[in-house]
């Protein structure tokens, strides 16, 4: 898996449309609030030129590209910490996501109701913030308890759990953005092992329609919507759900012409992959042979046994070396072969850290 990403919002914001969009995950779509009552999933592959090109250099019987879940819940509304509405009681299912998006909406539509009575995305994202804050500060406030009697045995461990949790409940009672030292590796890991919404990474996919969508860049909401968000250092990122829908339903050459005609450089999905891989300091290495040319992804910084180990866990335990070269490189050269006759392969040890873009083989014994 490559990465997931949750979708959080208000309802009728064009949620389930989005990710029927992105994905074509036939989730239902009504315009009434709370048409998602179970969580949608959707898996989809991440488009990589790069994928292709070694399949046809290398003559891959098959092409494995990396992948991203989608997770589509119920919307949120105010007052949905409190039981109001269904959104809250899903939230549990995007605890464990690698992002979030959190969809406001920016189209006209007078048949499509918003919750609210109003277009207004700036308010739509603070809703959503305080929501999920009051929601991360009870899940705190029930664990800090149990945090401070087992703190009590004086054990350094429970003692800077129970410290970590309330000064992480402090801060969200004061209606802010939590921080937390993450030079600490042991509070790190507490962090991370909380899945706390307020600290995920977060960026906005803000569902335009078309008008929106092509004048986004002067559209006065979306200017405010945009300073609003880097206040609380989060990037927006127009979609047109609808526009995307078509683009769907074409076959690849015509939806190219399509998006030619109207302007658009890249498909809301590769936009919102793009911006995760960003947020989350993401990079893709290749393996490519005979068999298959597969994309695998990795943080940024992935010493190289670490980046083996995703292909399976005995290339990290047995790691010996990793051979690899540049997509650059292998492209001129015109295949692994060639490459390696041109000098241009390397040989790695542990302490290599893997490069976007590398294409490897792993030596290894167990």
């Amino acid at each position: 898996m490559s990465f997931s990403c949750g979708f959080v919002g208000l309802p009728n914001v064009g949620k389930s449309t989005l990710f029927n969009a992105l994905c074509r995950g036939g989730a239902e779509a009504a315009n009434f609030p709370f048409c998602t009552i179970e969580p949608n999933t959707g898996i989809v592959p991440v488009p990589d030129e790069r994928l292709q090109v070694l399949s046809d250099l290398e003559h891959s019987g098959r092409i494995v590209p990396s992948t991203l879940k989608f997770i589509d819940i119920a919307g949120l509304v105010k007052g949905a910490s409190q039981g109001q509405g269904l959104g809250n009681q899903f939230l549990g299912h995007i605890r464990g996501v690698d992002a979030i998006a959190h969809v406001v909406r920016l189209f006209q539509d007078p048949d499509v109701v918003h919750v609210e009575g109003t277009i207004d995305p700036v308010g739509d994202l603070e809703t959503i913030l305080t929501e999920l804050m009051l929601a991360d500060l009870e899940m705190l406030e029930k664990r800090r308890d149990k945090a401070h009697k087992l703190a009590r045995s004086n054990d350094p461990d429970a003692k800077l759990e129970y410290e970590t949790i309330r000064d992480l409940a402090d801060q969200l009672a004061e209606g802010k953005t939590p921080v937390y030292d993450k030079e600490n590796p042991k509070v790190v890991e507490l962090v991370r092992s909380l899945g706390l919404l307020t600290v995920m990474p977060a960026f906005v996919c803000a569902n335009t329609d078309e008008e929106c969508f092509r004048n986004f860049d002067t559209d006065p909401r979306a200017a405010r919507l945009k300073e609003f968000a880097a206040e609380h250092h989060m990037e927006v990122v127009p979609v047109c759900a609808k526009l995307e829908e078509e683009l769907g339903q074409l076959e690849p050459d015509e939806a190219a012409m399509f998006m030619e005609e109207l302007g658009i450089a890249e498909t809301g999905l590769t936009r919102v992959i793009h911006t995760g891989y960003r947020l989350l300091d993401y990079i893709t290495f290749f393996t490519a042979g005979p068999m298959e040319s597969r994309a695998w992804t990795v943080t940024r910084g992935t010493p190289a046994p670490q980046a083996a180990g995703k292909i399976h866990t005995d290339l990290c335990r047995g790691f010996i070396r990793m051979e690899t070269v540049s997509y650059e490189d292998l492209v001129a050269a015109g295949g692994w072969a060639k490459a390696q006759a041109a000098g241009k392969l390397r040989i790695e040890g542990k302490e290599y850290l893997i490069q976007d873009g590398d294409v490897i083989h792993v030596r290894f014994s167990v």
